[in-house]
């Protein structure tokens, strides 16, 4: 076997490791031969070629060089003319020709020898033939360097002819001396001096690496055009006018200017032919080129106008800048923007540079053009995809960047992966920058979790609407929180001015609205802030202290509202952690006031005039002192608490003296350390006899069929889990659907099932898989297992086997398909006894043509509903908030238009929320997405409001942190009588923090409306004098039992219309004394019996359809409706703000399971009685 070891060669010395390391210092003692590679061929010709022209640097040295030989050249040419005199014809002597030294001009005759020589003295004729040379070497030179084959190309070129007239003649005079005197235009030399510069600012931003240049490009030819066709018809004139009036220079200079600005005074005018020759020729050059410069100036102007230009790097050194990121800005979202991000006082300062692919509209533009945002704002139009637009906007320096995703997309899945492309774009060159984005759709949301803001529209969407079946009007809550508000009051002089009109409007209409805008309007003003509390005033007495002794005292002492805390080794924010947390001096508090501390003033009151504010009765809720402002000492919450202290049953804190019942003990002081028998007693509202505290069999064969825990399926990546109530095995998918039967089931309506609670219906185009936020909240493990509503997607299109996996897990979750459009497939999903309809608004119908006309369509749908079920509670979702004036659209309710003349002047007085004294607005009935833009744009001030806004709805589950939940007052709670003792009953027994109310009032009659209830009257009474008396009872029982929702006969609706008719013929027969009352009057008593006939024509076409599919009108509710009744918010009223009846306060309850960590057998129903305890309406106080 040959040894294959000795058959190696060694290794060459280049690819030893010595050599490796020492270089190849022996190379010179080998054989092997170095190869030089050149990027470019190794001639003289191209090594000349890469000096003078495509090297940048050596070659922009070449332009300079150039440039300032030509206007050394026309330098001369001015020092040769000032030197020069016309008389002494130095030209004509050396020729020996007879040359004319008279220097009087004769009309008619030129004397061409002061055109043709010149006197030029022997140094500046050196310096000219020097510059002359250079100049020609250096043309003749870059010509055979940019030689391609056709020699006439670069012979017939302006520039080299030009060159040679100038250059040459010098050169002659060198071998003729006689010539040395010969006029030379030397001044055409400018014109190359011109081309030098073009070249030389061209190659200067090559190697500069400029691209954004042509705007300052065609500004400098333009300019360098004016000036040499100006030294042209200065220097041609000067010259032959030697032969005329002898001009000098500045009269030259004089002339050409007063001739191109068209002034001509006349008194300076060529007088031989060849020079108004020139003139002419110089006056049509400068109308045809200087026409083409200034078009194509005024062109890159306008397009350098549509895109916006740049972002000066200087201001952005040194001044600070946010850029906003949009893929089309529409008016609206970029006053929200504006009005939202400059409301806060340290911004003021800063830019805002807008970034956007598209061309400006004509309304932004305007916009843009007022001074107070000219100054601050800048357009951009670009990508944020391109390196070249985010430098523009100087990204890398910006403070923040705000990415808002397109909700106006036909495809928002499309605009969702377009803000995703954005965000990776904007984190891959600025990676320092802070990222605020904004996401439709749930399911992209992992791909931005980077950035350090997000808000997810159909995450919070679906969520509030959820929360508003449980806790009304928290859509309204959150959007007053979220928003920043300048405390506005309403305008209520000039409410009653509106109000207050001679024909419209009465006295009774100008009263009713002021006592509830009032309050409205001022508690509308409630943020949320935040400071450390070592720091703070408002908390710093309470290190060591309970939360809930902290937030009932701050309230108390300042009227502020601690909701929540952060420790400082801790991102995770608490909602009322409870009455076991201990507040320590380095805690983050979150409260809710008027304004923040740093911006409040603190004085102190007298002591007798505490006392005195003490002892003052109550005046009404109109009464609302702003406790953060001046923090007022002698507020009845100090009473209480002192009479707490000093008794277990104070006077002040009992019940009235008149009531039958067993008087329940007072109020207990809030503690400042809960001990562990408090929070036994603390796990209910109400004392301890009630029938929650022993669970019924109902409810224990419900805890059979529910369990609490994990959902554990989620249709997409990034969902924070819930604690929710579950089913121990999964639904068939043949089972969640309501109106069609199966092998398990056989019922095909909503009656059939026989729900004990009333249903939430949700009418929605697709299941997308922000719904699953819908239900997580309504099935949330706090919510009692007796108070669960049955939910029922009324979807257009069938929804994926993804979704239904996800929400078969849930109780009582059905899904139908069909449309709101459809009276049949409203009746078939409950509505006649369902608690709540909520309509989403359709991703199909949020692009139109006419931006507001989106909403058209469900607008009308939710009209519709209004009309047939006015009885049901309708939560409606707007693409535009502007819209919302025409929910529940009365064309001629005065109060109506009168809040619509008030939001109009609250409009132009720039109000953030011009639209918050709207009744559906107020009420919580209506509701749109693009309010809460101003969630992600406050976020950049307050970054804890996001985290904040996902705990109050349900999104985020941190341990320990609270949850928002809401109690009615009921008569046997009216004892506690204000806020101020209900923060304290509150506190001291179950450690809820209240935040606000929602109170529901008796809106008072209009007079044409009280007119219309007392014509509905003698209309009766009429009937009752001509008809017969079967007819008359039979009508008389239909009207007397309208508002108690009995059925009534078919025949009712033709026996109306003919008693009307009867009855407005035999009015028509009389006479009466007052012709105009009386006519009036039977108008109104015509329109009374028209609207009552419609009701009774819609009501009867319900029933005929519900007797058509088979369905009970028995539930049907034809006539209770709520349109006399208004609603609205009072967010962290007055302490000293009255209780009223079926008032609703918004609650945030600790978190059950901070109990269970110490639980004993006995301790576990505690758990469960807490857990099941009601939310809405049996707590009792």
């Amino acid at each position: 076997m040959v040894d294959l070891d000795s058959e190696v060669p060694p290794l060459p010395p280049r690819y030893r490791f010595r050599d490796l390391l020492l270089g190849d210092q022996g190379w010179q003692s080998d054989d092997r031969v170095q190869v030089e590679f050149y990027m470019n061929e190794n001639t003289f010709k191209e090594r000349l070629k890469l000096f003078f022209i495509k090297n940048q640097r050596s070659s922009l040295r070449i332009r300079l060089f150039n440039f300032s030989l030509k206007l050394l050249s026309c330098f001369l040419y001015i020092v040769r003319v000032l030197l020069d005199d016309p008389t002494q014809g130095l030209g004509c002597k050396e020729l020996n020709r007879g040359c004319s030294t008279n220097q009087n001009y004769t009309p008619g005759t030129i004397d061409w020898s002061p055109i043709i020589w010149v006197n030029r003295s022997l140094p500046l004729w050196g310096l000219q033939v020097s510059v002359a040379v250079i100049s020609l070497f250096e043309t003749l030179l870059l010509s055979y360097l940019s030689y391609k084959g056709n020699i006439w190309e670069q012979i017939l070129r302006i520039p080299f002819l030009l060159e040679i007239i100038n250059a040459v003649p010098f050169i002659i005079t060198i071998f003729w001396p006689v010539l040395r005197n010969l006029f030379i235009p030397v001044f055409l030399n400018c014109w190359l001096a011109k081309h030098a510069l073009e070249n030389m600012i061209n190659d200067l931003h090559r190697a500069i690496q400029r691209t954004q240049s042509a705007m300052f490009n065609q500004v400098l030819i333009l300019i360098s055009t004016l000036l040499c066709l100006i030294f042209t018809c200065i220097c041609g004139i000067q010259h032959l006018e030697r032969a005329g009036n002898r001009l000098t220079l500045f009269d030259s200079l004089y002339f050409c200017i007063v001739t191109f600005s068209t002034v001509g005074f006349g008194d300076v005018t060529p007088k031989i032919w060849p020079s108004k020759l020139l003139v002419v020729i110089m006056i049509c050059v400068a109308l045809v080129v200087l026409p083409i410069q200034f078009e194509q100036l005024a062109y890159l102007w306008m397009e350098r106008q549509k895109s916006g230009g740049n972002y000066s790097r200087y201001r952005a050194q040194t001044e600070k800048h946010v850029v906003l990121c949009v893929s089309s800005l529409k008016i609206d979202l970029l006053m929200d923007f504006l009005n939202e991000f400059y409301a806060h006082p340290r911004l003021q300062d800063y830019y805002v540079v807008i970034l956007c692919p598209t061309e400006m509209d004509a309304q932004v533009r305007r916009v843009l053009q007022i001074p107070m945002w000219s100054q601050r704002v800048i357009y951009l139009q670009g990508s944020a995809l391109k390196d070249q637009d985010l430098l523009r906007a100087k990204m890398d320096d910006a403070e923040a960047c705000f990415i808002l995703s397109s909700r106006c997309e036909v495809d928002r899945t499309a605009a969702d992966h377009q803000t995703i492309l954005r965000a990776w774009a904007v984190k891959d060159f600025a990676p320092n920058c802070p990222l605020y984005v904004q996401i439709l759709k749930p399911e992209n949301k992992f791909h931005i979790k980077f950035a350090d803001h997000v808000v997810c529209e159909e995450e919070f969407k679906y969520a509030m609407l959820a929360l508003n079946c449980i806790c009304p009007a928290t859509s309204t809550l959150i959007t007053l929180l979220v928003h920043t508000s300048r405390g506005q009051t309403a305008p209520w002089e000039a409410f009653r001015q509106i109000t207050g009109t001679k024909q419209t409007l009465n006295r009774e209409c100008q009263q009713s609205p002021e006592q509830w805008q009032k309050m409205y309007g001022r508690c509308s003003g409630n943020e949320v802030y935040h400071i450390n509390l070592e720091e703070s005033t408002f908390f710093a007495e309470y290190e060591g202290k309970s939360f809930t002794y902290a937030s009932f005292h701050a309230h108390k002492k300042f009227g502020v509202c601690l909701i929540g805390v952060r420790k400082e080794d801790n991102k995770n924010i608490l909602l009322n952690p409870g009455p076991r947390y201990i507040m320590s001096s380095t805690d983050i508090c979150f409260y809710i006031n008027i304004t923040k501390e740093e911006n409040s003033a603190f004085k102190k009151q007298e002591k007798h005039r505490k006392n005195h504010e003490s002892k003052l009765t109550y005046h009404g809720a109109s009464r609302l002192p702003v406790h953060s402002i001046i923090a007022s000492m002698g507020t009845v919450a100090i009473d209480l608490q002192d009479t707490g202290c000093r008794s277990a049953s104070g006077a002040t804190l009992a019940l009235p003296p008149d009531t039958g019942r067993d008087r329940r003990p007072s109020i207990a002081p809030v503690l400042e350390v809960a001990d562990s028998a408090s929070l036994h007693t603390c796990d209910l509202l109400s004392d301890q006899s009630e029938d929650e505290t022993t669970p019924s069999d109902d409810e224990v064969s419900a805890g059979l069929e529910y369990a609490k825990g994990y959902p554990p399926y989620s249709p997409y990546i990034g969902s924070s889990p819930t604690f929710c109530h579950l089913l121990h095995e999964k639904v068939p998918f043949c089972c969640l659907r309501l109106d069609k039967g199966c092998q398990h089931n056989y019922y095909e309506d909503a009656k059939a099932y026989g729900f004990k609670n009333k249903l939430i219906i949700v009418a929605a185009e697709t299941a997308g898989n922000g719904l699953y936020n819908f239900i997580v909240p309504l099935r949330a493990y706090y919510r009692p297992k007796k108070e669960l509503n049955p939910i029922v997607l009324l979807l257009d299109n069938p929804p994926d086997m993804h979704f239904l996996d996800a929400i078969c897990w849930f109780p009582m979750v059905y899904y139908m398909v069909g449309s709101i459009d459809n009276l049949d497939d409203l009746l078939r999903c409950g509505v006649t006894f369902a608690a709540n309809m909520v309509v989403v608004d359709k991703e199909s119908t949020m692009s139109a043509e006419e931006d507001y006309m989106a909403d058209a369509k469900t607008i009308v749908n939710v009209q519709t509903l209004f009309r047939l079920f006015s009885s049901l509670s309708i939560i409606t979702e707007l693409t535009h908030p502007a819209n919302m004036r025409f929910m529940q659209f009365r064309a001629k309710d005065c109060y109506s238009l009168a809040l619509s003349k008030l939001e109009k002047k609250e409009r132009e007085k720039g109000s953030n929320l011009a639209f918050m004294f709207r009744l559906p607005f107020a009420a919580g009935r209506v509701f749109s997405i693009s309010m809460l833009d101003t969630l992600l744009y406050q976020s950049f001030v307050k970054d804890y409001m996001i985290s904040i806004t996902r705990l109050l709805l349900g999104l985020d589950t941190t341990p320990g942190s609270g949850f928002l939940c809401s109690m009615k007052i009921t008569e046997e709670d009216l004892w506690i009588r204000t806020y101020a003792r209900l923060y304290q009953k509150l506190c001291s027994s179950t450690g809820d923090i209240p935040i606000g109310v929602y109170r529901t009032e008796s809106q008072k009659l209009t007079t044409s409306e009280s007119r219309e209830m007392a014509s509905q009257s003698q209309i009766s009474i009429s009937v009752e004098e001509w008809e017969d008396t079967k007819e008359t009872k039979e009508q008389f029982s239909c009207r007397s039992n309208h508002r108690n929702s009995t059925s009534s006969d078919q025949s009712d609706h033709p026996l109306l219309r003919r008693k009307s008719m009867q009855w407005a013929r035999r009015l028509s027969r009389r006479a009466p004394r007052h012709a105009g009352k009386t006519a009036e009057k039977i108008s109104q008593q015509r329109m009374n019996l028209y609207r009552r006939s419609e009701r009774q024509e819609l009501a009867e076409l319900v029933k005929n359809r519900m007797k058509h599919l088979g369905l009970s009108p028995a539930g049907y509710d034809e006539m209770n409706d709520h349109q006399n009744t208004l609603s609205y918010i009072l967010i962290n009223p007055s302490p000293d703000t009255r209780l009223e009846l079926n008032d609703i306060v918004y609650l945030i309850r600790p978190d059950p399971l901070t109990y269970v960590p110490n639980t004993a057998p006995s301790q576990k129903d505690s758990f469960c009685n807490t857990v099941g305890q009601d939310t809405r309406e049996e707590t009792q106080l």
